[in-house]
């Protein structure tokens, strides 16, 4: 077994533990999706050995490859941005899909699960940073798919999704995460749902998207170290 793999991992729980009860929390509602995105199974084994269960895969194609030879049990998020076109593929491999931002991937997603007859999670990603580099949509557009995410028979609309700006202040975390969170609060309030989920927080952030109220943190770098591109 990786010990510096399993160091890091007991590290980052910790931290996670800390910084909820310095924010008044349950731990045990914030959950760690480790991002192997790029990572070999041999570390995503070494971590599921250790008991973790919750992974995050970025690319369809990566994650259709990694699925079949790992454990059953564990659960794959997939949060990179969704062509229409790997939506079927998503839906087959994914437990979560974190990354629905149009009326027309909604759609897709939602017809396609019918057809397959399975039940997928999905969540909205929202760009509150205004970035363009970053996916995601507008508050706007994103009350407008809500309003039809909650009428689709073959989606479970669980939360929303964000990504703070690169080189952000803690001032801009608490706005971003902040805002995530009274939109999510909006939603449920006019749509008459609940939305237990908010996927938030990255390696150099999540402590502050802890404090805000993340349920979701989805973290690789500090977790794995450097990624390997080619």
């Amino acid at each position: 077994m990786d010990n510096y793999l399993i160091k890091q991992y007991d590290e980052i729980r910790q931290n996670i533990v800390d910084a909820a009860r310095k924010a008044g929390r349950d731990p045990d509602e914030v959950k760690l999706i480790a991002v192997s995105k790029t990572f070999p199974n041999e570390d995503i084994e070494t971590l599921y050995q250790h008991g973790h269960r919750l992974f995050g895969e970025n690319k369809i194609q990566e994650l259709d490859l990694k699925k079949p030879q790992l454990p059953d049990d564990i659960q794959w998020h997939f949060i990179g941005h969704l062509q229409g076109n790997k939506a079927v593929k998503a839906i087959e491999c994914a437990t979560c899909i974190h990354s629905i931002d149009s009326l027309r991937l909604l759609g897709r997603v939602d017809r396609l699960a019918g057809d397959m007859r399975r039940k997928v999670q999905i969540m909205l990603e929202l760009n509150l940073s205004g970035e363009e580099t970053k996916y995601g949509t507008d508050v706007k557009t994103a009350m407008e798919i809500a309003e039809e995410a909650v009428k689709c028979e073959n989606l479970i609309f669980s939360g929303l999704m964000t990504m703070a700006p690169w080189g952000a202040t803690e001032k801009q975390l608490h706005k971003v995460f902040g805002g995530l969170r009274e939109l999510r609060e909006r939603m449920e309030k006019e749509f008459a749902i609940k939305l237990p989920e908010l996927s938030m927080g990255m390696s150099d952030d999540y402590k502050v998207a802890i404090a805000e109220g993340s349920t979701l943190l989805r973290i690789g770098t500090a977790i794995f170290g450097k990624r390997n591109y080619l």
